[in-house]
């Protein structure tokens, strides 16, 4: 990177994008992953030039970054492609929530924004605190957080620590240090041992069939299934390890385990 801060950047994934325009850095993005959606504007502010473990090497290079954002050994064969190309690339590796907020402060110090960056998490530390503080009932839920439906796969770790801000209890909790999604494949009589009191679901992308988990052999005795407790939660909320997550994404946790209390907003203001 011969520029600093980079004036050109280009993000591979949603949550750097979504960060950036936080920090109010959003005129250094010059391009954006096609599943970039918040805020709503950058859809039509940011041409758009890749997919998830795909991009479009050529219209990348036309755009002459100064940077390239992107994220895990998912996307080693982009960022290899392009380093190959000369194009100075941070590939970030969050999979917990004190990921997320190192990436933001890393992030902000990558754009010369440290001090901003630093209280947006500041923000987001304390509003995490706040919900984890939340007075409610004893008996905390049982929950089952399906990332995938086939093969059943759960235990994404960012996820299950917000579970358990929200007051809930994550079934398969011993999976989260398992950064492979190959390693959180769960069997279907396990979810069922388990007898989990909600079902959380957000299928990386695609639409949830709440029927299609109701008439799974032998889910019928599961607590979450008799009592009409599944829950889809989009995967923009919820799957991007970023500030989706941290606030709307646990305020869609937290209304689908405690349906009749009132609302908690973990948006800082």
């Amino acid at each position: 990177m011969r520029q600093f801060p980079p004036r050109r950047i280009v993000c591979l994934t949603e949550e750097t994008v979504e960060t950036l325009y936080l920090l109010g850095e959003q005129d250094r993005i010059v391009g954006v992953s096609g599943y970039a959606v918040r805020p709503p504007r950058v859809r039509r502010e940011k041409p758009r030039v890749s997919a998830f473990i795909s991009a479009d090497i050529p219209k990348i290079m036309a755009l002459k970054p100064d940077l390239v954002l992107a994220f895990s050994d998912l996307q080693a064969d982009i960022a290899a492609e392009l380093i190959r190309a000369g194009i100075a690339i941070h590939v970030f590796n969050q999979r917990d929530v004190a990921g997320i907020l190192a990436m933001i402060r890393t992030l902000g110090a990558l754009v010369d924004a440290g001090a901003r960056a630093d209280q947006l998490a500041r923000d987001y530390e304390k509003r995490l605190a706040d919900v984890a503080a939340t007075a409610r009932p004893a008996r905390k839920p049982r929950v089952y957080f399906e990332e995938w439906d086939d093969p059943l796969i759960s235990g994404i770790g960012w996820v299950s620590e917000l579970i358990e801000v929200a007051g809930g209890v994550d079934i398969f909790a011993d999976l989260r240090s398992q950064k492979a999604a190959k390693d959180r494949i769960v069997a279907p009589d396990a979810v069922r041992a388990a007898a989990p009191d909600v079902i959380l679901a957000s299928w990386c992308g695609k639409k949830v069939i709440a029927e299609r988990i109701r008439q799974r052999p032998g889910w019928s005795g599961i607590p979450a299934v008799r009592n009409d407790r599944i829950v889809e939660i989009k995967s923009a909320l919820i799957l991007q390890p970023g500030p989706a997550a941290l606030t709307d994404g646990l305020d869609a946790i937290v209304a689908a385990l405690w349906p009749d209390l009132a609302p908690t907003r973990t948006v800082p203001p």
